[in-house]
């Protein structure tokens, strides 16, 4: 199959090395100022060994392909699709958040958008350059299924846990009731997971904001319970930080609303308190203020 990953940061990196490397034909879609300096052999550092790849990298997709992987920040999504000029045969956005996928939709059409999330702690280091410490989530709607089956069987291979899901909101709602609890406090606190639950105050503050976002998935449609994912921390690595924390220290733009917003949206929307969720985002906006 054709494949294109329209964004060439950690997650679009590891998609890219991964799928090449099971004999997958990939065009990597970057900015038009960084294409002439962009490798086209990508290498991805894994806990098991290194493994690399070879694919083709243009700034606009000009020529039709199979699947369309779209991994930009939520932020850059409205810019990045400008460098699409085809109809892809399905798109799997693998963005944080859920407001994403009605956009898609309104694009390129109802059926052919097929919602995605990935889990993993993964970095750019240069580009081309792609290093992940954690194990790979990747489930994907199940409405994707018979074009992405033999795909997925594939990237299994490469120990990467893989599922279809029959519930959309279900499926994108299970992984914000982790993230965004995660990213939140990892960034408001500067702790790492482990200095996170030997903290007290801050692993009430990250209890809270999860029951806040179960609360609003449920109402949502989503099949989430906070007692699955309270306990899911303490079998992660302790140096574990959220990529939202990272970009905060770095100085760089955060996907707060992407992350935060459809919880804090859906809480007034459902009449249902989130003042954990509230008082976070505002301990973050404070530090990106400087104050």
């Amino acid at each position: 199959m054709k494949h294109a990953i329209l964004g060439a940061g950690a997650i679009g990196g590891l998609m890219a090395t991964g799928l090449s490397s099971i004999g997958e034909d990939v065009t990597l879609i970057v900015r038009p100022d960084k294409r002439a300096e962009h490798p086209t052999t990508l290498s991805l550092e894994r806990p098991d060994g290194a493994i690399t790849a070879v694919v083709k990298v243009v700034s606009r997709l000009t020529e039709p392909v199979d699947v369309l992987w779209i991994a930009t920040k939520t932020y850059q999504l409205e810019e990045a699709l400008a460098s699409v000029d085809v109809m892809p045969g399905i798109v799997v956005p693998l963005l944080n958040g859920v407001d994403h996928v009605a956009v898609l939709r309104a694009r390129f059409g109802q059926d052919r958008v097929v919602p995605g999330t990935i889990a993993v702690e993964a970095e750019r280091s240069a580009p081309g350059r792609f290093v992940h410490r954690s194990p790979v989530r990747l489930n994907l709607a199940a409405s994707g299924e018979p074009e992405l089956h033999d795909t997925i069987e594939r990237l299994r291979g490469l120990g990467w846990t893989c599922r279809f899901i029959a519930s959309e909101p279900t499926l994108l709602w299970i992984k914000l009731c982790f993230l965004e609890p995660f990213a939140l406090v990892t960034s408001a606190s500067g702790k790492n997971n482990g200095e996170i639950l030997a903290d007290v105050e801050w692993k009430g503050k990250m209890d809270s904001a999860v029951r806040e976002a179960c609360a609003v998935a449920r109402k949502e449609g989503a099949q989430v319970d906070p007692e699955m994912w309270i306990p899911a921390f303490s079998g992660m690595p302790a140096f574990m930080r959220a990529s939202m924390a990272k970009d905060l220290d770095a100085g760089r733009k955060l996907e707060l609303d992407g992350i935060a917003g459809p919880v804090l949206r859906g809480g007034v929307r459902h009449g249902i308190p989130t003042p954990a969720t509230a008082s976070l985002v505002a301990m973050i906006e404070a530090k990106e203020r400087g104050a």
